[in-house]
């Protein structure tokens, strides 16, 4: 199954498969083809283990070396699959940028977090002095941040598990890619930083009109954030289409198992009065 391909195509993914190397092959991704458009908010949904997390790493180009990649890669004219790491490091915070699921693992925790805003920005723009301190600054406000010296000198466990994941977001955000890919951002967030941190990304992929591709388990919260789905299993794709669609008239029996769970977890969250704010019935 696979997405029609356009001429706006940002990224165009053909018939990827993901392998383990060594006696025990292990086939982890299989014939997985899609497209994503300038501009465009794709949501990839599925269980754990169901490919979603390594086939968008390998867009990125950093799947672990005990991995064979097969297939083509197309990332803004750039074939990933196959090219030297020489190659795709200018092409990390200038054409994609990735946003990790547990922050804390993700910053370094050495390192306080203003100087850890301030690499991409030197490596990729090559900012310097007052031009960079800027830089550092308006990246933290976009993400709803203060800029202030408590939050640039803080180290990255002085921070709540919000803060951390804006943090994040500012070091991806602040080479203005063209491609934001969010790995289930807020898994490790309560409910209600969630919704601030799913709020934040939407609003600010749609004012760069940045492509967007957002992986998670939970079709609950992708429909915040994504205007067409893919769903995966078992490393490949079994069904896509607009959101409200594949929502409201899934095909495959695992979507429909994924819905109606998400709506039942949507009225106990309404019971508790936590507000759900995800698929309704």
């Amino acid at each position: 199954m696979s997405a029609l391909v356009t001429a706006e195509a940002l990224v165009t993914v053909a018939d990827l498969g993901i392998a383990t190397r060594g006696d025990a092959v292990v086939q982890l991704v299989r014939g997985v083809s899609f497209a994503v458009a300038e501009g465009e908010r794709l949501g990839v949904v599925g269980e754990s283990g169901s490919g979603k997390t390594i086939t968008a790493l390998a867009i990125t180009g950093l799947l672990p070396g005990a991995m064979t990649v097969t297939g083509s890669i197309d990332l803004a004219g750039t074939q990933v699959v196959g090219a030297p790491e020489g190659r795709l490091r200018p092409v990390r915070g200038r054409d994609v940028a990735m946003v990790f699921q547990e922050p804390l693992t993700a910053l370094d925790p050495l390192m306080r977090v203003g100087r850890q805003v301030a690499e991409p920005l030197r490596r990729h723009r090559h900012l310097r002095g007052a031009a960079l301190d800027g830089a550092v600054r308006a990246a933290l406000e976009e993400v709803a941040l203060p800029s202030d010296e408590r939050i640039l000198r803080a180290f990255p466990h002085e921070l709540s598990g919000g803060q951390r994941q804006r943090i994040a977001l500012a070091m991806a955000l602040a080479c203005n890619p063209r491609l934001l890919i969010a790995d289930e951002p807020t898994t490790a967030l309560d409910v209600t930083v969630q919704a601030e941190i799913l709020d934040l990304v939407a609003r600010v992929v749609a004012e760069r009109r940045m492509a967007l591709l957002f992986v998670t388990h939970d079709i609950g919260v992708i429909v915040r954030v994504a205007t067409r789905l893919i769903v995966m299993r078992g490393g490949e794709i079994v069904e896509e289409g607009p959101a409200d669609e594949v929502i409201r008239h899934p095909r495959h029996p695992y979507t429909r198992t994924l819905v109606d769970g998400a709506r039942l977890l949507d009225r106990a969250l309404d019971r508790g009065h936590l507000g759900g704010g995800g698929i309704s019935s």
